[in-house]
């Protein structure tokens, strides 16, 4: 499917989503437009049934499902503070384009609330927030997934080539004190992944045909304007190797 069609029927979801939400999650386009485009991957989209696990009220399952997605499916508890804000009904916008939504802690509870099989199964910038260890949760989704069905991981990169600049010079937490000090409960990044790490991850779920893949979404986005000036210079030498860019993802088949 044309990337550019899909940014466009991201960019009418976005717009009817909530006033104080629709310019953020009009930047995320592009971001969005990539994950979705990973999760097709030239396959007739109207047969395609996915599952995306941590993906909050977030464009990707419901750009999934207003783009014909034969099925999209959203997973998450639904704790973070933009949730708690709004309420329950920020999620009546996925359901009207027909998301299915799954409210639940999915590494406590695994796929016992989640129904069917699937040809995709996803997690785009979750994983990092979670506390405890994805290995169980991961097998139970391959065995959710259809023959020669689709597994997509991605998350930022612990390592990408900003940090290994700017941490020796003290420059380069994860998370933000007020997040881990002043709120009762801590959602930000608990551990950040490297490629390597997300490499192992999919050699131990045995699948086939990995590919790996890096973007710089997190300069694009960086509220210091010398970072995305960088971004846009260095944006496509980085992708030539992964392993130094923000954003990485692994893909691979069972």
């Amino acid at each position: 499917m044309n990337i550019n069609h899909i940014k466009d029927v991201l960019l009418k979801v976005a717009n009817e989503y909530p006033a104080e939400l629709v310019e953020i999650q009009k930047m995320d386009i592009p971001r969005i437009a990539f994950n979705i485009n990973l999760a097709i991957n030239s396959r007739d989209i109207k047969k395609l049934t996915i599952c995306d696990l941590g993906g909050g009220i977030g464009l990707f399952s419901i750009g999934c499902a207003a783009l014909g997605f034969k099925q999209s499916v959203l997973v998450d508890d639904f704790r973070d503070s933009i949730n708690i804000k709004l309420g329950n009904s920020i999620l009546d916008h996925h359901r009207d384009y027909g998301v299915t939504v799954v409210s639940t802690d999915v590494i406590k509870d695994g796929f016992k609330e989640i129904n069917g099989k699937f040809d995709v199964i996803t997690s785009f910038d979750s994983i990092e927030h979670w506390h405890h260890s994805p290995k169980k949760l991961f097998g139970e989704a391959i065995k959710a997934l259809n023959p020669k069905g689709t597994f997509v991981l991605g998350a930022p990169n612990c390592v990408n080539m900003r940090k290994r600049i700017t941490v020796p010079f003290g420059i380069g937490k994860w998370s933000s004190l007020d997040d881990w000090y002043q709120d009762d409960i801590f959602r930000g990044h608990v551990r950040e992944p490297d490629l390597s790490d997300l490499k192992y991850i999919a050699e131990d779920l045995n699948l086939k045909n990995i590919k790996v893949y890096g973007r710089n979404w997190l300069g694009y986005y960086s509220a210091n304007i010398i970072i995305r000036w960088a971004t846009m210079v260095m944006d496509y030498p980085l992708r030539i190797n992964p392993s130094f860019c923000s954003d990485i993802y692994v893909v691979g088949e069972i």
